[in-house]
Order: C-alpha cells, then sequence, then structure tokens
C-alpha cells in the first residue's frame, strides 16, 4: 500500500509539471454518419507523452487529475485547444469535449465554454460536450441548471456511455440531450444471442421519439457496423474507422475523407 501510494505520488508531481512544460496532447477520433459515411464530428482525447514511460492512459492519470483538482486546468486546456483546432476544420465538422463531474462542481463550467468558443471564433452549434450520468447524480438541480446554461449558449449536450449506470431514463425525461452515446460494452455483444441488439434498438427508439441522435461507441467490425445501420443508429466511432489521431492526422483525415455509402442494403 505505502509504495502504491508513493507511485501515486509520483504521477501527481509528475503531471503537474507536464502541464507546465506542456506535455499533454489532444488527440481525435473521427465518428462517422451511418447514412452517408461522412465524418460529422470528431472526439477530443487528452493523451500524455511521458519522456520516460511514454503513452500513459488517461485511465491512470485522469483519476488522479480529478482527485487532486488538477483536472480543472486539464478540462479547461483541452476544451480551448479542441475549439482553436475545429475552427479550422470543414463547417459541418464538430468537436466533442469530454466534462468531468469535477468540472461541474467548478461553478465556473458555462464560462469557460463561453470564453474558449469567443476566443477561437468556433460556433456554439458546433460544440458537443460530453457528459456521464457521474456527472448527474451528485446534485440533481444545481447540475441541470448548469446544463440548461450551456444550452442557452448553444451548445450541444451529449449523454455518454449511456446504459452503464442507473439513472439514464429518468434523466432523459428531465434534460433534452441532443445525444445519447451507447456504450461499447452493448456494440461488443450485438452479434451474440445475447439481448445487447435489443438493448441497442431500444435506445435507438427512446433518442428518435425525442429528436435525438445516437452514437455508437467501440465499432470494431463490419458486421457491427452493418447491424447499427440495420437498427437505425445515427453515428459510429471505432477502431474500424480510425482510432485516436493526432492533430496532424485528423487534418489529412478531414481533407482526404470524402464519405462513402456505408449502406447496409
Amino acid at each position: 500500500m505505502d509504495a502504491r501510494a508513493r507511485a501515486r505520488r509520483i504521477l501527481e508531481l509528475e503531471l503537474r509539471q507536464s502541464i507546465v512544460d506542456d506535455g499533454l496532447e489532444v488527440y481525435y477520433q473521427p465518428v462517422l454518419n451511418l447514412e452517408n459515411g461522412m465524418i460529422s464530428s470528431c472526439e477530443a482525447l487528452l493523451r500524455w507523452r511521458h519522456p520516460e514511460r511514454g503513452m500513459i492512459s488517461p485511465a491512470e492519470f485522469i483519476p488522479v487529475a480529478e482527485e487532486t483538482g488538477q483536472i480543472n486546468q486539464l478540462g479547461n486546456w483541452v476544451l480551448r485547444a479542441a475549439c482553436m483546432e475545429a475552427a479550422k476544420w470543414p463547417e459541418h465538422v464538430r468537436v466533442a469535449v469530454n466534462v468531468s463531474p469535477v468540472q461541474f462542481k467548478s461553478q465556473t463550467l458555462a464560462l469557460n465554454v463561453a470564453t474558449a468558443l469567443s476566443a477561437s471564433g468556433l460556433a456554439a452549434s458546433r460544440l458537443e460536450l460530453e457528459i456521464t450520468e457521474a456527472v448527474l447524480i451528485r446534485d440533481d438541480e444545481a447540475t441541470l441548471e448548469v446544463l440548461h446554461h450551456l444550452r442557452g449558449l448553444g451548445v450541444r449536450i451529449a449523454l455518454d456511455d449511456f446504459g452503464t449506470g442507473y439513472s439514464s431514463l429518468s434523466y432523459l425525461q428531465r434534460f433534452p440531450f441532443d445525444k445519447i452515446k451507447i456504450d461499447r460494452s452493448f456494440i461488443k455483444d450485438m452479434a451474440g444471442a445475447g439481448a445487447s441488439s435489443s438493448i441497442v434498438q431500444a435506445v435507438v427508439n427512446i433518442a428518435a421519439a425525442s429528436d435525438m441522435t445516437t452514437t455508437a461507441e467501440g465499432v470494431e467490425t463490419e458486421q457491427q457496423r452493418n447491424l447499427l445501420y440495420i437498427l437505425g443508429c445515427t453515428e459510429m466511432q471505432g477502431w474500424l474507422f480510425s482510432p485516436a489521431v493526432s492533430t496532424a492526422e485528423i487534418r489529412k483525415l478531414l481533407l482526404s475523407h470524402r464519405g462513402r455509402n456505408v449502406s447496409a442494403a
């Protein structure tokens, strides 16, 4: 336990130094429209290239950043960088940025979003903020107030990792999300004998009834893509098309990608 505590403390200090030294990068994973094959958006994902350890998984350093409060600084940096980058993309391509529950506690999230949009010149409608149910269950009324304030700015709000928490359906009634992201755990088993495909179909139907789009996460096979198209899912994201790539690579991808028919018919 003592060794783990020391390792965590070292990671915290190195992360703090990396922030000072600009040792962090934003990668982007494209999201494809299943109907026309065009890239509709790209999700901004934080990456840490350690000078000695190489790439450190976000699953390792993000919890540390959240526990220490560093996530506020990191989140604002990613938000600004992503808006600046997306302003250079084709106008039909949005950028999605993840928002931590800790950022909601800071009470400055809406101001930070407005500042990032103003500084970059990015249209508010091209920014999508992704939140998880961990944000929603903390402080019901206060969270909904922040979400409505963000919606008032004109940004889109997506519910990420749908189906992995406890209160999804009740919150879909209380707040009009623009998008539901279906967790990769359901996509992985879609072709099997379980209930995953039925769950995906149910989510798609719920979203369509409320004028929300749906994005399937973790799509890795043609079979999964074809099934999602048949079920009426709006978008897909995953290694089948592209992993998260650097800024230079996403620019090349957006320039070269002309879309293709992904219909299962």
